[in-house]
């Protein structure tokens, strides 16, 4: 596992987290994308889309646990992390210095912080962008939909994997 030592990197995905932790427990994340974008051309080269469906608020906000283990959770994470370490089979080699982006997709009366800023989409161009799904998972709070956009050749039709 990679560990990033940059402290300004810590404190943004602390700082992050934390406010998706609140935004979770709400029930106001609809989608979290990671955004892979070129520095020299400037444009969207990945886009990996995080669909949050939450499956019992009601549940939740009475404190009743979910149905489902936490190892037969920890086994679904564990899956979707082994089919996204296996994607760089198929991924084009991104060869130019690149920086990422995370945008948070939340309900309309979720409470933003003041520091945070609203973003266009990041997508790519129809013309030049290929898709593959993801495996989903569920936590039976919530329902996790995953798909990977990427700019460049690779596969010649949308495929399961």
């Amino acid at each position: 596992m990679m560990v990033t030592t940059d402290e300004a990197l810590t404190t943004y995905l602390s700082n992050v987290l934390v406010q998706l932790e609140g935004w979770m427990t709400s029930g106001s994340v609809q989608r979290l994308v990671l955004v892979i974008e070129g520095l020299e051309s400037h444009s969207t080269l990945e886009r990996w889309d995080f669909k949050l469906e939450q499956e019992a608020p009601a549940a939740q906000a009475d404190g009743v646990k979910p149905s489902k283990s936490r190892k037969d959770i920890q086994r679904e994470i564990q899956a979707i992390i082994r089919q996204i370490t296996a994607s760089v089979t198929f991924l084009p080699i991104l060869d130019e210095p690149c920086a990422f982006d995370l945008l948070v997709y939340t309900s309309a009366d979720a409470a933003v912080p003041a520091s945070w800023e609203d973003s266009d989409p990041r997508y790519i161009n129809p013309d030049q962008c290929e898709s593959v799904r993801l495996r989903s998972f569920t936590t039976s709070v919530h329902k996790v939909d995953t798909c990977v956009m990427y700019k460049g050749g690779g596969l010649e039709d949308d495929d399961d994997i």
